[in-house]
This record gives structure tokens, C-alpha cells and sequence, in this order.
């Protein structure tokens, strides 16, 4: 790979290019716990049949097969991100969640759509995987956080993820198919007022998750990530050396095993990425960073 050859190692990054002193306005801890609200679990229905039930989904697609507004977009993601909060909970590490709340809205913000209320969490998983979720609710796994080199890499890892919001991945993803009762669904429990998804609509929103995207949606995130990490001022490369650290591990390995099984191999992603970046990236004038390790240690 021509372009990418000449980066396998990277500069350690020296210094934010935003202030890691600046302290979120909201407690992101607490606004996240506070997506599960009543939606947690749901009990039985009150006399309602399932004819009843299939006759609610089946109305409720025709409100799927339109595209939905900002505000129902929002809504959907934060169906999606309860549903992702109650089988994978937020990593008790407030300085973790202040830092990767800075990073990942200062990338945001270099966006056409900087006014999403993009919020950013860790969970508490040893694994190494990333989610994205409509409306601009986006997670790494702290075994993620822990994994990453440089804050080059991190940030190519959130632009990445902030492209599936921006092409609305998901949302085309779960509008296809069975995926269309789903959605309706949530649409209609938002609109209607009533905060709870039943459990046939959490299931199939993780499925969402546990199947993943289309290789087509993941090369095009990749391509956004690296030239959003460019605009914020991060080595674009960043993205790349996290992909190259993926290519030395085996799939049988637990903490990748999600990862490796939703997304394109490694190398594919690369092949696609050295098509991109040619010299024009080398040029572009970047920051050089800290160690994620040692920014975390600052947001203590």
C-alpha cells in the first residue's frame, strides 16, 4: 500500500487542539443513564392481543418508509442508545467520559450537521468495538479506549463513527426489510408520548448492532473519518495505524471477535483508504498529539 507504507509508525501526539481544561456544561454520565428512563424493561401488555400488536406494526411502517425529520432522528437514536445502555453500561470513569465527550464533539463540530446534540460515551467492555447511533449518540468500549496509541488514532476511530450519523447508516440499515417494523415502532412510542420499546424492538435494534452495516457504509466512514480527523487538526493517518494495529490480531480473540464479524477485514479497509490518500494528506498540516494514556491521566 504506497500511501500507507510510509506510516507505520506515527508521532505521538503533543498537545489538543482544544483546551483539556474546558469541563462539559452537563454531567455526561448522568445524561446518558438518563436514555433508559421507563424504557428499560417492559411487562406484559395490558389485554392487548397479538393481533392487536401486528396490526400497531403494521401501521407503524408507513410512518418507516419516510424519511424521518431531525427531531425523529434524534428520537430514534435515543431508542437506540437506550437499547445499547441496557445490555452494555457506561464505564464509571467520569474523566474518561469528559475526554472523550471533548474530543468527539471538537470533531463534530468540522461537520455540516455540528448542531445534533452529539453526545459520546465509554462503556464498560473489555472489547474493542465502536457504536454509532442515529441523532449523534456514539460509544467506543473502554477496551477501545485503553487499545488506542496516539489521539490521532482516537479521533479517527470517532470520525469514523460520526460518518455513519452523517449518511445515516443505521437508519437506512433498520428502514430495510423486517427492520421497518422497528422503526415504526419507535417513531410511534416517541410521537405517542410513551417512553417504553417493547422487547421485540430492543432485540431488533441490538440485531442492528450485531449484524452490522454493509461494506460499502463502512469504507465510506472510513472515508469521512480521515478527513474529518484532517479538518480537526489530527494526523489522518491516525485512523490507519488503528486499522494496522486490527490486521495483527486473530479473530478468535474475544475482545475482537464483534468487531472482526460486523466489519470488513482490516485490509480491505486499508486497500480502500490507500485509494484515497495520496500526497495531498501528507501535506496537510496536523497536530501532533499525546498518548490517549496520558490524556486520560489529565482529565482525572
Amino acid at each position: 500500500m504506497k500511501a500507507l507504507a510510509r506510516y507505520g509508525r506515527y508521532a505521538l501526539a503533543a498537545g489538543l487542539i482544544f483546551t483539556s481544561g474546558a469541563v462539559l456544561a452537563q454531567d455526561v454520565p448522568s445524561l446518558l443513564k438518563g436514555l433508559l428512563g421507563g424504557g428499560g424493561s417492559t411487562s406484559g401488555s395490558s389485554g392487548g392481543s397479538n393481533l392487536d400488536r401486528a396490526a400497531s406494526i403494521a401501521g407503524n411502517v408507513g410512518k418507516a418508509l419516510k424519511e424521518p425529520s431531525e427531531q425523529e432522528e434524534i428520537a430514534i437514536g435515543q431508542q437506540f442508545a437506550s437499547s445499547l445502555l441496557g445490555a452494555k453500561p457506561l464505564w464509571n470513569n467520569p474523566g474518561a467520559q469528559r475526554y472523550v465527550n471533548t474530543l468527539g464533539r471538537w470533531i463534530a463540530s468540522q461537520t455540516e450537521r455540528p448542531d445534533l446534540p452529539w453526545t459520546f460515551g465509554v462503556l464498560d467492555d473489555t472489547g474493542y468495538n465502536a457504536f454509532a447511533t442515529p441523532g449523534g449518540y456514539i460509544f467506543v468500549t473502554k477496551g477501545l479506549l485503553q487499545r488506542m496509541g496516539s489521539e490521532a488514532e482516537l479521533a479517527g476511530v470517532l470520525g469514523h463513527e460520526i460518518g455513519h450519523v452523517l449518511k445515516k447508516h443505521h437508519l437506512n440499515a433498520v428502514r430495510k426489510g423486517a427492520g421497518l417494523a422497528i422503526l415504526g415502532e419507535v417513531v410511534s412510542a416517541k410521537a405517542g408520548g410513551n417512553p417504553q420499546v417493547n422487547e421485540f424492538v430492543k432485540n431488533g435494534i441490538l440485531n442492528v448492532f450485531g449484524s452490522g452495516l454493509s461494506k460499502s457504509d463502512e469504507y465510506e466512514a472510513d472515508r469521512i473519518g480521515v478527513v474529518l480527523a484532517a479538518r480537526a487538526g489530527y494526523d489522518p493517518f491516525g485512523l490507519p495505524s488503528a486499522l494496522q494495529m486490527l490486521e495483527g490480531q486473530s479473530g478468535n480473540d474475544a475482545s475482537f471477535s464483534l468487531m472482526f464479524a460486523t466489519h470488513p477485514t482490516p485490509a480491505s479497509r486499508l486497500e480502500e483508504l490507500d485509494k484515497l490518500m495520496d500526497a495531498k494528506f501528507d501535506a496537510l498540516p496536523h497536530v501532533q498529539g499525546k498518548l490517549v494514556k496520558d490524556r486520560l491521566r489529565e482529565f482525572r
